[in-house]
């Protein structure tokens, strides 16, 4: 009598974009086994790893209806009523690079369970990409640059600019949780210009670039403000000079608050200096 096991690969390889087949075959202790079945697939880890796909046949069924398939990615290639649960995953990506571990379902008994221990590990291998290039603002009022970078080998980051030696590099660190991406930090950017990293790894090479164009406009912003001064100066002896000339123009010809108006027309103050003295000097007047 057979017993359960399963029969996986160590590791299988593929590039990003590509397809992949994750291959698992089985064996079981039933002589002949004709009821429902579910073949699952796992992420990660085994019993309690997020299933990724996963069908049911009905008894007697060949058909392996599909329930789940994780981004439509994940159909089943193998037909589990011939021991085969082998996974087929389409367009890869580098978040696809684990393991993953085959299950089959018996519908009876608890036994009639089987899980692989050590799974298939998918290893996915990428060209380099750049993910960001920024200039950000930094001590002092100074500039650092930032360059991150993702692919399998984890690829060398390299900057060249201006005062740069071509192909100097700061320390890369690795991005938090993900192995296959890395960042490099240019600390102080001291010049102004073109500044270009550099991505590389055994299957390639990519490179982005940022500019850095500083503003300098100290000189001109004193100048105007010179110039502004000088104009708010005249402006402030123009106004002195008109409000002297109003105060004197008040003071020569006082305003009577007890005289009533007359219905009539009013008359100007050079009228009525005229009549009250017809043959003496016209008074001093003051022009504005």
């Amino acid at each position: 009598a057979q017993r359960w096991s399963m029969q996986v690969p160590a590791e299988v390889s593929a590039r990003a974009g590509d397809a992949v087949m994750l291959p698992c075959t089985f064996t079981h202790p039933h002589r002949h086994y004709d009821g429902p079945l579910t073949a699952i697939w796992r992420a990660r880890e085994p019993y309690s790893g997020p299933q990724v796909f996963r069908c049911a046949a009905a008894r007697g069924s060949e058909l392996c209806q599909t329930a789940l398939s994780l981004h439509g990615r994940f159909r089943l290639l193998g037909n589990p009523r011939r021991n085969d649960l082998s996974l087929r995953i389409e367009r890869l990506a580098l978040a696809d690079d684990g393991r993953y571990f085959c299950r089959v379902e018996f519908t009876g008994d608890v036994q009639d369970r089987y899980e692989s221990r050590h799974g298939v590990r998918l290893h996915v291998t990428a060209a380099p990409r750049i993910v960001n290039i920024s200039v950000l603002p930094g001590p002092a009022h100074a500039f650092r640059a930032l360059c991150t970078a993702e692919g399998e080998p984890q690829p060398a980051l390299a900057w060249s600019g201006p005062a740069l030696r071509n192909g100097s590099a700061a320390v890369p660190s690795p991005s938090q949780g993900l192995s296959h991406q890395v960042t490099a930090e240019l600390p102080a950017l001291i010049h102004d210009g073109r500044y270009t990293c550099t991505a590389a790894n055994s299957l390639g090479r990519a490179e982005a670039s940022v500019y850095l164009f500083r503003f300098r406009g100290a000189a001109g912003a004193s100048a105007i403000a010179v110039l502004l001064g000088a104009l708010g100066l005249k402006a402030l002896l123009l106004l002195g000079i008109l409000a002297t000339c109003a105060a004197r123009s008040r003071e020569e010809h006082p305003v009577t608050q007890d005289t009533p108006q007359r219905p009539q027309a009013q008359e100007s103050n050079y009228e009525n200096l005229s009549q009250m003295n017809p043959q003496g000097p016209p008074a001093a007047v003051c022009s504005p």
